[in-house]
């Protein structure tokens, strides 16, 4: 016999409020959901979700109730009249936002007498419930852990910490990541493109090309923690030189130099400050705050 899966409730049927229910679901949990406009449930009631027609009912159906909503302040539209219902549950907040707004949420929700975790779900809606997609949290790891089995329903769920303000944080920094990477390959793209080769024909090389990048972030990161740089490897000096061809081949094809100037300002004011004969890595010295430098 096996045991029944925790019942969940959803609070905001957008697409991604929709996909989170739709893989609680998949995997067998009784799934309550509620939306501003009704006709969105739906499709997950002919699938078997309970419709509820106010958030105090939805909230009082389960003890997890997830919560993805437009941003905090239709979050606390939703939840605040139906405050003394969560009583005892357990609060995910899936909706986007800031650390201090994630903070802001957590007091808000301990002062109700209920548990709160935060989240960030590192995907788009057709990612949801993929075992190979991160789902981050943050708050209190017994609360993390107690709700575990139901929230790797959604994705492979990732505690960061118990500052609840650390999954907005990572959400922030990752997604700038991911827009400073995709933004390289479509300049990449355009630069070869101009050419004549198709971003088809370059993007095999350029995936080939991120494996070795992300050994070099494996290397620099020590030398960040530290705050030694050896530059045994390539000297930022180095790089502004390269950068230099990259600027020059690029204007010559008539392809956009914005990202690769703004890279070597970074590289340029990183010299500047005595770091030319140093690793890539110290640019994170004109980079982080000057409290910390």
């Amino acid at each position: 016999m096996t045991a029944p899966q925790q019942a969940v409730t959803v609070l905001g049927l957008g697409q991604m409020g929709s996909a989170l229910a739709a893989a609680l679901l998949d995997r067998g949990h009784p799934t309550t959901v509620w939306n501003r406009t009704p006709g969105k449930a739906g499709p997950l009631a002919e699938r078997g979700a309970r419709a509820a027609a106010t958030p105090r009912e939805a909230i009082a159906a389960s003890p997890l109730v997830i919560a993805c909503v437009l941003d905090h302040e239709a979050l606390h539209t939703v939840v605040d009249p139906a405050a003394d219902t969560l009583r005892g549950r357990t609060l995910v907040n899936l909706t986007s936002g800031s650390p201090e707004q994630a903070r802001e949420a957590a007091a808000w929700a301990a002062s109700r007498e209920a548990d709160y975790l935060d989240g960030a779900i590192m995907t788009t809606p057709p990612g949801v419930g993929d075992p190979a997609m991160m789902v981050l949290y943050s708050g209190a790891e017994k609360v993390f852990e107690t709700h575990r089995p139901a929230l790797a329903a959604l994705g492979d769920p990732l505690h960061l910490g118990a500052d609840p303000g650390l999954a907005s944080l990572y959400d922030a920094a990752l997604l700038g990541l991911m827009w400073s990477t995709m933004t390289g390959w479509l300049h990449g793209t355009a630069l070869v493109g101009a050419e004549g080769t198709p971003a088809a024909a370059f993007t095999p090389v350029a995936l080939r090309w991120l494996t070795a990048v992300a050994g070099f972030l494996t290397r620099y990161a020590p030398q960040v923690d530290e705050g030694r740089y050896p530059g045994d490897d390539a000297t930022v000096d180095v790089q502004i030189a390269a950068v230099d061809h990259l600027l020059h081949a690029a204007a010559a094809r008539g392809v956009d130099n914005a990202l690769p100037g703004l890279l070597k300002a970074v590289m340029e004011k990183a010299s500047a400050a005595g770091h030319g004969q140093d690793s890539y890595a110290a640019l994170i010295e004109v980079l982080r705050p000057a409290s910390r430098t």
